[in-house]
């Protein structure tokens, strides 16, 4: 029986529980395979680390290049994160004959495409389920289950952080700062939280799904991105007396020409199923023509579900070793040739229904002013909630919009904050009903 020979760089979180995967489930593994599976080297800035595993037949090594350039490795795990050295050390891997496996979502939104090019030059395969949700398998969901689908939406709750923070908020009633502390004290968020909590890890999972769904280029930096700190608790209770939920949500629609892109707080209504994914799960809904909706649904981050990931792209590419890799679905779900670079719809052509929320003086005909300018930007309003006097003598005021243009909402706000009687920084939240 063949073997495949793995190649393992970062011996973290993730990378222990791969190593633990392919050395405590060897048997199971090699079952589903047919030939065998071993983890040869694991490569880490520190080697002396006791990581609780019977590593006595694998050799450990700080020398990237003893992993990366070697003749006895087939497969290179790279779960060191970030852009660099990553970049450079997997293209290096490939140059040298290797397949990869990767959960860097970083590394696939932002150098994806020209990683794609060099393997597919190489015949090589680059493996990255779990950059995108963890445990769930929403990208071979993508690539291979719904294919015979055109993809028309994809909604997804992306990162735990976040959800666990509005979650706890939602459920105790506490400010951001607070309830940011604790899920940092439990190892939910890192010590710095910026790229989880300002929507920048959604970002880039979401222009990876949406260039799979739509056979479009991975466009990271065309993803309008908005994050979850200036949320309030007044703003999840006025959303719960208005029936719905608020939840971080990556949001990817098809248009004729156009990919939407964004990522922001939204409103959810309580009976949708996203509405009820809570903690630091994730969840991904894909419609498409053929399929309608379809869930997605897991734990979205930690050492176990995201190995797990890790691990089924191994499996994925061995299966076909040592033939070519052309006979596995294309990275991206559609052949290289057919993928265009279809342009992204600008945020101020969305549309949208809106929550408003603005904190007025309390005196005649502020109301006025303000449902006059929204008019005149051609904005009917659904509801219009004053709420009760703050400490600073402003009252707050809540409005829902029905659908509009984001452009035609930014303008009318524009004009109302610069009536001297609006206070503060206004918030507008989106609503999503998914069709209903």
């Amino acid at each position: 029986m063949s073997v495949v020979r793995i190649g393992l760089l970062g011996l973290g979180t993730i990378g222990v529980g791969v190593a633990r995967i392919l050395l405590e489930n060897r048997a199971i593994l090699e079952r589903r395979l047919g030939k065998g599976v071993r983890l040869v080297r694991a490569c880490d800035l520190d080697i002396t680390i006791d990581r609780g595993l019977d590593l006595k037949d694998v050799e450990l090594t700080t020398d990237v290049d003893a992993v990366i350039k070697a003749d006895d490795i087939d497969v290179i795990v790279e779960l060191i994160g970030g852009y660099e050295p990553a970049r450079s050390f997997v293209a290096t891997a490939i140059e040298n004959g290797k397949h990869v496996v990767t959960a860097n979502k970083a590394l696939i939104a932002r150098h994806g495409e020209e990683l794609f090019a060099q393997a597919a030059g190489k015949d090589a395969a680059i493996g990255f389920e779990a950059a995108v949700g963890g445990g769930i398998p929403c990208l071979k969901a993508l690539r291979e289950g719904l294919a015979a689908n055109n993809i028309q939406s994809v909604y997804g709750i992306l990162n735990g952080t976040c959800n666990y923070i509005l979650t706890k908020m939602e459920h105790e009633g506490l400010p951001f700062d607070e309830v940011l502390k604790q899920a940092q004290k439990l190892g939910y968020a890192e010590a710095d939280p910026t790229f989880d909590v300002e929507g920048v890890d959604t970002a880039h999972k979401l222009s990876i799904l949406a260039a799979m769904a739509f056979g479009s280029e991975i466009r990271f930096d065309e993803v309008h991105t908005e994050g979850i700190s200036r949320i309030t608790p007044d703003d999840i209770e006025s959303a719960r007396e208005l029936g719905y939920r608020i939840k971080l949500l990556g949001i990817a629609k098809a248009h004729a020409e156009h990919v939407e892109m964004r990522v922001h707080p939204t409103m959810v209504p309580h009976a949708a199923q996203l509405a009820q994914v809570s903690d630091s799960y994730n969840a991904v809904q894909i419609s498409g023509d053929f399929v309608e909706h379809t869930m997605y649904f897991g734990r979205g981050a930690g050492e176990k579900p995201t190995a797990s990931a890790v691990v089924a792209d191994v499996l994925d590419i061995a299966r076909v070793m040592p033939d070519s890799v052309a006979s596995l679905a294309p990275p991206m779900a559609f052949s290289q040739a057919s993928r265009k670079p279809l342009a992204t719809l600008p945020m101020a052509d969305v549309e949208c229904e809106y929550y408003l929320r603005l904190m007025v003086q309390d005196q005649p005909g502020v109301l006025a002013s303000v449902t006059e300018i929204l008019a005149h930007h051609r904005i009917s309003l659904e509801a219009l909630i004053q709420k009760e006097r703050h400490q600073t003598k402003a009252v707050p005021i809540v409005m829902l919009t029905h659908t509009t243009l984001e452009g035609n909402l930014q303008a009318a706000v524009s004009r109302i904050m610069r009536l001297g009687s609006v206070e503060g920084e206004p918030l507008i939240l989106r609503i999503e009903r998914f069709g209903a």
